[in-house]
């Protein structure tokens, strides 16, 4: 199925695991988020991908076989873990989890609902 953005919210949010993650900067799919105060439950994990991608001053700081390594696993502070999921009222999001620190108080990163979405089909009818 294809999917088209119908907003993007790029705010933070707080989830919460059935199971928590064994590794907290690789984080599986959390069980639920709130957002703005409302909590939405999610049913389906629709997909998932990861992006490991070093950027600016980050990019020129390691050997390139070192980078190419860290390029498929991830460094430390370094990608983003992306959810496309369906929650409970049927609406879907992207959340995505961000393991650059933030400060000297938020070193474990943190997660965000990147934008909402609707199904779409290209397919003349």
């Amino acid at each position: 199925m294809n999917w088209k953005p119908i907003r993007f919210i790029e705010e933070p949010v707080e989830v919460s695991f059935e199971q928590t993650p064994l590794l907290e900067k690789v984080p599986n799919c959390p069980s639920e988020f709130t957002w703005r105060e409302i909590s939405f439950v999610i049913v389906e994990l629709i997909s998932e991908w990861h992006d490991y991608t070093r950027r600016g001053r980050m990019a020129r700081n390691m050997r390139p076989e070192h980078a190419a390594a860290a390029e498929r696993r991830g460094s430390w502070g370094v990608g983003q873990a992306y959810y496309r999921v369906r929650t409970e009222s049927g609406r879907v999001f992207d959340l995505y989890y961000d393991r650059a620190p933030g400060d000297v108080h938020h070193r474990k990163g943190g997660w965000h609902l990147y934008q909402e979405l609707q199904p779409f089909s290209n397919i003349p009818e």
